[in-house]
């Protein structure tokens, strides 16, 4: 395995399962210093291994900022598949700076014989699908993507997020806070008991979401899943761990990015 001796200082974008495992593969290897940033949306979120930084850059402009700062010789983009806001200020950010950039992305959700899934390109045609599927909807789109089911007052929810939603909610609306990973056995127990008969997600992609995906599929449930934003156009990506780490070690030792003026 190459030392990354030749890099003085990687920022991760992380708060996904790849980017603590990026940090953690980096740990007590010899190379560069690594900061891991962290959005500050969930209140008790799993930390890294190594320096983490909480909280926004202030859009791009603060983010290449930031990169010229701290002399950051490369960004690897590990955010949500869903986080495309962060994702396109980090490809205007590196353009900028001249910063290499990686996109970590895991791949999506494949389907299977069986699966009844129904395709949708955001939350709110979710939202518009959803009556003709069924009435009782166990939701697994995170706390923010509640409110774009808030005016269905004719359907049932049951809601699956780390943290307690905010206003606006669906009037009937149970909410289950948990976190991941979830086994199968427990994934078709929650559906039988809670008589859900659709599901909604996002294709985030991931093992540990793909038991309720399998649980659905058993019981033959409709699925709504909805499609991931592109990635910023132009940028390398790399499906793991394994796939960052030999793009981080055939990097050619990038130049100071340029300074702001005084």
């Amino acid at each position: 395995m190459r030392p990354l001796q030749h890099l003085r200082h990687l920022l991760i974008l992380g708060g996904t399962t790849e980017g603590r495992a990026l940090a953690a593969a980096l740990a007590d290897r010899p190379g560069p210093r690594v900061t891991s940033s962290l959005a500050g949306r969930v209140a008790q979120p799993r930390l890294p291994a190594g320096q983490v930084r909480i909280g926004g850059f202030g859009g791009p402009d603060g983010l290449a900022a930031w990169l010229r700062a701290e002399r950051v010789d490369a960004v690897v983009d590990a955010t949500h598949p869903f986080a495309a806001g962060i994702s396109r200020n980090a490809a205007l950010a590196a353009a900028a700076t001249g910063v290499p950039l990686l996109v970590l992305r895991r791949p999506g959700f494949t389907a299977a014989p069986g699966d009844r899934w129904h395709p949708v390109p955001s939350l709110a045609a979710a939202a518009e699908l959803l009556p003709t599927l069924g009435r009782r909807v166990f939701l697994t789109t995170g706390r923010q993507g509640i409110a774009a089911f808030a005016h269905l007052d004719g359907l049932q929810f049951l809601a699956r997020s780390v943290d307690p939603p905010e206003p606006p909610m669906p009037a009937a609306l149970e909410v289950l806070l948990d976190r991941g990973p979830f086994t199968l056995d427990g994934e078709r127990a929650l559906l039988r008991e809670h008589r859900v008969d659709v599901l909604v997600t996002k294709d985030s992609g991931g093992a540990a979401t793909a038991p309720k995906l399998t649980a659905a599929r058993e019981l033959a449930l409709p699925v709504v899943v909805v499609e991931r934003p592109p990635v910023p156009a132009g940028l390398p990506v790399a499906p793991d761990v394994p796939g960052a780490l030999h793009w981080l070690e055939r990097l050619e030792r990038p130049g100071q990015p340029e300074r702001q003026p005084n």
